[in-house]
């Protein structure tokens, strides 16, 4: 590829994502589009905003950019959590870091690179890029110190901001659980493999337990309960049926045009009842439901008077048996994801070798569209094998098009079915919470984007040819050395179509535009649907971050030409993620901003990975004394990581018994202790009112509302369907009382 192919790439992706952004400052003016476009401060503030300036609707403005640039990192800690606060210190750390690698290698690596042999230069758009490659550098050239000088500047500086980054997110994740005080999965243990017993229940089984073993820390428990699509419809006629009694009024049959076909009476005479969280009787629903007709698992949420008392009951073992009574802090209340309460424990294990297992299958079976993308890079392949084409094929532009910009929008449409299929097997896998299932999509994206994404491209061969060129791991280096130069071209694209187009999509918010508009003019549904924001979609844009990271490190001194259309990405990250966070995005459940150990994991991968690759390049170009200067900067990563780890991961995994202690010594001192023993017991409420917090298969409307997923977009779910829930309720009725006649 040449220069004019890549800024034709360029020109085609940075004039769509500058139309849409345009696009964008007039659609987020409109008072139509404030549900799509501030849902969040809608939702927060019950109010709809108006604009006094109505010609300024139609006048594009970067009003939204400044807003974006000008807000705090306290601000947005207090509006949507640390967890956001830590994604967008990923953004930072990113700028920073490769604001200094670009700043090197563009000014000392760059002009050593077109300079590397003697030959004759064409102009700049006809080049080809790698002659702005290290490639372009002969064998046993003096001037590839300057390469190692570069690559000990960036590994030297990511070691820096990377310690100061972990350092500083640790302290706010230490006051972050200092000022949830309140919090009361600090006291809450999830006990599972409760044993069974033909004399007690799992009620019982789990109050002997406790009372006899945690006789002096022990204030109570709540039992987790079947919550499948059966058991939610009788139960919801349940409910149904004790409000109707409680009500005991008799319906007022009056003559009308439209009658009942029964008494005469009216066909709208029923009257609407109440949906609140409240019970007829005043109480909570939690506790007026009658348990005895539902099914206990073996799962109950188990509290304790302290939280040191419940930190030590979750990691000692409470059997002689690891396999009973199994226990592990509990998850925030609003982050519990009951369905996967109902799995055995004995079952997890099996899960998560069948999901492990089946992501391979799904990583191999990609490498079918990945091979055929890189065939499209390939002039002369597809003249072979599409001999059609040819005359197309001929003509400059198309040829720079296909070559230059298509693969890289196949890979990305490709790409788009890996999000939702890795929550899916998340899901199987069994997690307790939804920011668990979130975390561990984020990790399996994550894999598998780097392996197919990175790796299959650079080696670009069959599976057979993979396998082999990692048989012998002393070539390794030589080989990555080889193939990750080449591919500079196709990750320069890579970079516009998928990351610009990604932040186009991300701020334009194109699939919940798009219900709104059917639902205001083709429904005539004037009211605005804000009450359900979405949480942000980590499990697809951490991956994403850390892959153009990846990238970054890895071309640094071997293309540095990436670097600034790199960071132009991360710019327009920055103020495109913030606004959306700030706007768009509502916390649902808070994790402690725990992604950042992925994030400082996945670093120093890209880090010893780009030493990996400098040394077998040093290597071919045959300058032992510039590979010898490298194997001190692999050895001194794995060092600096292992001292990061023991350091600072043990904040993100445990709580200290220093502050857990302080915590408790000063809420008893305070009075505060008595008043969090009283809301325990009602935090922890897995049935509640149909249909402000239940939804089916027992799973709230946060459950499927809480990540984004790559093919429906939750917006389409709330399609009202009036009736609906009262024909299921008394369909349930009818199929109870069949079965209790049957019996």
């Amino acid at each position: 590829m040449n220069i004019s192919a890549l800024l034709t790439s360029a020109g085609i992706n940075i004039g769509l994502c500058v139309v849409l952004l345009l696009l964008y400052s007039l659609l987020r003016k409109q008072p139509s589009n404030f549900c799509v476009y501030f849902v969040r401060r809608l939702a927060q503030a019950r109010q709809k905003r108006t604009d006094s300036l109505w010609f300024d609707r139609f006048v594009p403005s970067p009003s939204w950019i400044l807003k974006a640039w000008e807000t705090s990192e306290e601000e947005i800690l207090s509006t949507a959590g640390l967890d956001a606060v830590v994604f967008i210190r990923i953004l930072v750390f990113s700028l920073r870091v490769f604001s200094i690698a670009a700043f090197v290698c563009m000014f000392l690596v760059l002009p050593l690179n077109y300079h590397g042999q003697q030959m004759h230069h064409k102009e700049i758009a006809f080049e080809s890029l790698e002659v702005f490659s290290i490639g372009n550098v002969k064998e046993g050239s003096k001037w590839l110190w300057a390469h190692c000088v570069a690559l000990y500047i960036i590994s030297c500086s990511a070691w820096l901001l990377l310690y100061f980054e972990y350092r500083s997110i640790a302290n706010m994740r230490l006051a972050h659980i200092k000022a949830s005080a309140k919090n009361p999965s600090h006291f809450t243990v999830l006990v599972r493999s409760i044993p069974w017993s033909p004399e007690d229940s799992y009620n019982d089984s789990v109050e002997k337990f406790f009372s006899s073993y945690h006789l002096l820390t022990y204030l109570g428990h709540q039992m987790v309960y079947r919550c499948g699509t059966v058991q939610k419809l009788m139960g919801d006629a349940e409910m149904m049926c004790r409000m109707m009694r409680s009500e005991n009024r008799a319906v007022e049959c009056k003559q009308n045009l439209f009658n009942c076909g029964l008494c005469g009476g009216p066909s709208q005479a029923f009257r609407m009842l109440s949906t609140g969280p409240e019970s007829v009787q005043g109480k909570s629903v939690c506790r007026d439901l009658d348990t005895s007709t539902r099914e206990e698992v073996a799962a109950a949420f188990v509290f304790f008077k302290t939280r040191y008392a419940a930190v030590v009951a979750s990691q000692v073992p409470q059997s002689s048996n690891p396999m009973l009574w199994v226990t592990d802090l509990a998850p925030e209340p609003h982050d519990v994801y009951w369905s996967n309460l109902c799995i055995p424990f004995k079952q997890l294990w099996i899960r998560r070798i069948a999901t492990l297992l089946a992501a391979i299958v799904f990583m191999f079976l990609f490498l079918i569209p990945v091979t055929f993308v890189q065939g499209l890079t390939q002039l002369d392949t597809l003249h072979h094998t599409f001999p059609f084409l040819r005359g197309l094929l001929k003509k400059k532009f198309m040829s720079q098009l296909v070559t230059g910009y298509l693969p890289s929008v196949v890979l990305m449409l490709f790409l788009y079915t890996v999000p939702p299929t890795m929550m899916l097997f998340s899901t199987v896998e069994g997690c307790i919470s939804r920011s668990r299932r979130k975390k561990s999509a984020c990790h399996k994206v994550l894999c598998f984007t780097i392996w197919n994404v990175f790796f299959v491209n650079v080696l670009s061969g069959s599976v057979i040819s993979q396998l082999n060129v990692f048989s012998s791991p002393k070539d390794i280096p030589a080989q990555l050395a080889r193939a990750v130069p080449a591919q500079a071209s196709f990750f320069m694209t890579y970079i516009f179509t998928s990351g610009l187009a990604s932040l186009s999509s991300e701020v334009m918010q194109p699939l919940a535009l798009l219900w709104n508009l059917i639902r205001r003019f083709i429904l005539r549904k004037k009211d605005d649907l804000y009450d359900k924001p979405l949480s942000f979609p980590y499990h697809i844009e951490v991956p994403r971050v850390l892959l153009f990271g990846l990238l970054g490190f890895t071309f640094s001194i071997l293309a540095p030409l990436m670097l600034p259309f790199l960071l132009a990405y991360f710019l327009l990250a920055f103020l495109v993620y913030r606004n959306q966070i700030l706007n768009v995005y509502s916390p649902k459940y808070e994790t402690g901003g725990q992604l950042w150990p992925t994030v400082h994991n996945t670093t120093i991968f890209s880090l010893v990975l780009m030493q990996i690759i400098a040394l077998g390049v040093f290597g071919l170009k045959r300058s032992p004394v510039a590979s010898g200067f490298t194997i001190p900067l692999i050895i001194c990563s794995l060092l600096f990581n292992e001292y990061c780890r023991q350091r600072f991961h043990p904040i993100f995994k445990n709580s200290a018994a220093q502050m857990l202690i302080d915590m408790d010594r000063q809420d008893e001192q305070s009075g505060r202790m008595e008043e969090i023993h009283r809301q325990l017991r009602s935090a922890y409420c897995q049935f509640k009112s149909g249909h402000s917090d239940q939804s089916d298969n027992g799973k709230s409307i946060q459950d499927s509302e809480d990540e984004k997923p790559g093919l429906i977009h939750p917006m389409l779910r709330r399609l009202p369907l009036p009736g609906i829930n009262d024909l299921i309720a008394w369909l349930s009725v009818l199929f109870r009382r069949g079965l209790q006649q049957s019996e």
